[in-house]
């Protein structure tokens, strides 16, 4: 771990730092052999899944507001506000949450072209538009809620948020279809620290979609039987090895002390 004075002073740092000194310990004693990858994906997961659950109540507010469905634009607002899906793109990201739009087009909230590429409409940008502002509106409040004076809350938000953001500069070299219709991802202007985080941390999430995906077709298997295989199959673990590798490029574009503080101040946020 850092020992640099401006990592140890720092009590926000110094609790997240505490709440995860083991992953710490173990990936500071092999940096060489331990995907950073595979550290970091369930902290993200976390992270991002507790926000979404936490404000399913504020969501849902929002289409009660329009009066209508949840659809794709709740899972991929920040993608689709800054540009169509194209088909690739489309199959990709809804490999495991299936491809029916069918109530998408009924409510009038997204259409698709001659080349299969979706894109919301101006109602469906409008919806969009307040998903994300009621992300972000609840993140901020969720992310301020402290078990311990000693927690940063939303002081550690704004870093997060660029940290975040320069991997996916650099995940454009390495993401795949769902990834590059995700990122660059859409922020308003004058965005809150809590808006670009949510947003950015979707968009991330999506690298990691296309590395697993590759890592199990390369391995010569269909969803199903990706599905069906029992969890202790040796095979879940070589997929899994693969997707962290194929996962770990973009966070190269971190130093050793980055990582070390995306990992404390994300493990620090409520989940």
């Amino acid at each position: 771990m850092s020992q640099d004075p401006d990592y140890l002073w720092n009590p926000g740092r110094w609790c997240a730092s505490m709440i995860y000194s083991r992953a710490f310990d173990r990936y500071e004693q092999d940096r060489g052999g331990m995907s950073y990858a595979a550290l970091i994906r369930p902290v993200i997961d976390r992270v991002y899944v507790g926000v979404r659950s936490t404000g399913r109540e504020r969501i849902q507010a929002v289409y009660d507001q329009y009066q209508v469905r949840p659809g794709f634009e709740s899972s991929f607002y920040f993608g689709l506000l800054a540009r169509p899906m194209a088909a690739d793109s489309f199959a990709a990201a809804t490999t495991y949450s299936g491809s029916d739009m069918t109530d998408e087009l009924e409510q009038g909230i997204a259409e698709v072209d001659a080349n299969g590429a979706w894109r919301l409409t101006e109602r469906g940008r409008d919806v969009a538009l307040a998903v994300q502002r009621a992300y972000g509106d609840w993140a901020a409040e969720f992310w301020d809620r402290k078990l311990i004076d000693t927690m940063p809350g939303l002081a550690v938000v704004p870093r997060l948020a660029d940290l975040v953001g320069r991997l996916l500069k650099a995940g454009r070299a390495t993401g795949g279809p769902a990834f590059r219709a995700m990122a660059p991802v859409h922020e308003p202007a004058n965005a809150s620290a809590p808006l670009r985080l949510t947003s950015r941390l979707g968009a991330l999430r999506h690298h990691r979609g296309d590395a697993h995906r590759a890592a199990w077709t390369a391995a010569g298997l269909t969803l199903a039987q990706l599905q069906a295989m029992p969890p202790n199959d040796p095979r879940r673990q070589t997929i899994e090895d693969e997707t962290n590798r194929r996962d770990e490029p973009i966070y190269e574009a971190l130093s050793p002390r980055e990582k070390d503080e995306l990992l404390a101040g994300l493990g620090a946020l409520p989940g």
